[in-house]
């Protein structure tokens, strides 16, 4: 028996309930049930692509479909086992936009990734364009549910699960790894609530002044190479460190462990990034922490949509930080008149293509530095309250 659930408005999921077998070279994952003679050999017949994002055909084109076949036992294409099984299968298709660390995260298995799945499951990911051998199992899901952009919906999860849930899956996943990346002397500086009192004795000013640093709140940068990049970086740097913060800039790309931006993302107090993929790492920051997206022209409602709902969610204090024209490359490319300056609305309802083109390929951010301060000092003020209120 086939149920296919058809209810939830992106993917089809279709839930096998009998032994599933999988015939790798055919692509076919199929049941075998005694049935009647007279029947029809094909009892029930499904096709699914098993990827989430039904609604874009274009994308959904790429992906390989499978035909879901409930057959008679004893017929020649019930293949006799030759793994089996004794708990259920999830089918995914690791294609489509798998590489986009969003889509990763917010369409795949959230995300695909080696250590997380050890958390979701004990047992080791079957690739059956390379395994040719034929599994059993008591239950096969094909394809995976969103439940909204980057959250989990409590109501159809057992036990009434949340995003919250899913960080500490993270925390379980990542912790162990970077626990042998902290040197000695910087785990000691880190865990220290006060400078020794032997320091103090011998004058020694540097071990002062590392306990002072290492007491300043922790703001992490988040580079972006090639479009939408910040050209006045390193005066935000230095505005930031100014104001009172620690600052590190992190410019992660697609060989970056992911573990080694949770090291830096689960220790720090705030994150200030441009609108863009790479903001997917806030499921790395503590609930309480500050999230600053700088927000180009052209794309507001990607931005509140994708990262601005979701890190409210999740429980971070988050400030959408919206440049005004004259912060945009485009401001030299354009007149001041120009609809893709004062009308990026317009723009965007001409087609995808007219708004990854302009506002997603086309345009990098130099910031009014004088008026961001004020997004960045009230940053400050609210870690430092949150701060006085851990200790109270």
């Amino acid at each position: 028996m086939l149920l296919g659930d058809h209810s939830f408005g992106r993917p089809m999921v279709c839930l096998e309930c009998f032994w599933g077998t999988t015939d790798a070279l055919m692509s076919i994952p199929f049941a075998c049930r005694q049935m009647a003679k007279d029947l029809a050999l094909d009892l029930a017949h499904e096709k699914i692509r098993p990827y989430t994002r039904k609604w874009e055909t274009g994308i959904m084109d790429t992906i390989m479909e499978l035909d879901l076949v409930v057959k008679k036992k004893g017929s020649k294409v019930c293949h006799l086992c030759e793994v089996k099984h004794s708990v259920p299968a999830i089918v995914f298709s690791t294609g489509g936009y798998t590489g986009n660390v969003y889509h990763d995260f917010n369409d795949g298995l959230i995300p695909l990734y080696g250590d997380v799945l050890s958390r979701l499951s004990n047992y080791h990911v079957i690739d059956f364009s390379n395994d040719k051998r034929t599994h059993c199992f008591p239950e096969v899901i094909v394809g995976l549910k969103i439940h909204d952009e980057l959250a989990i919906d409590s109501s159809l999860v057992q036990g009434n699960k949340s995003i919250s849930d899913f960080h500490n899956v993270l925390d379980k996943a990542y912790w162990h790894r970077i626990q042998g990346w902290i040197p000695k002397e910087k785990e000691k500086a880190l865990l220290s609530s006060s400078p020794t009192l032997s320091a103090l004795e011998e004058g020694e000013e540097t071990e002062l002044a590392k306990y002072k640093e290492n007491k300043k709140p922790k703001l992490v940068i988040l580079s972006r190479g090639g479009s939408r990049a910040i050209i006045d970086q390193h005066l935000l740097v230095h505005l930031a460190e100014k104001i009172g913060f620690k600052v590190k800039v992190l410019k992660p790309d697609r060989t970056t462990e992911l573990a080694k931006i949770y090291q830096v993302l689960n220790s720090t107090d705030a994150m200030v990034g441009v609108h863009g993929a790479a903001m997917t790492h806030f499921l790395f920051m503590r609930p309480s922490s500050v999230l600053i997206q700088i927000i180009p022209l052209g794309t507001d409602w990607a931005a509140e949509t994708y990262y601005g709902v979701p890190s409210r969610k999740f429980g971070l204090k988050y400030i959408g930080y919206k440049i005004l024209p004259k912060e945009s490359s485009l401001y030299n490319k354009y007149n001041s008149d120009d609809p893709i300056l004062n009308d990026p609305d317009s723009i965007n309802a001409s087609g995808w293509q007219f708004t990854k083109k302009i506002y997603l390929d086309g345009q990098n951010v130099k910031l009014d530095l004088e008026r961001f301060r004020e997004q960045l000092f009230r940053a400050y003020v609210y870690t430092i309250s949150e701060r006085s209120r851990g200790r109270s």
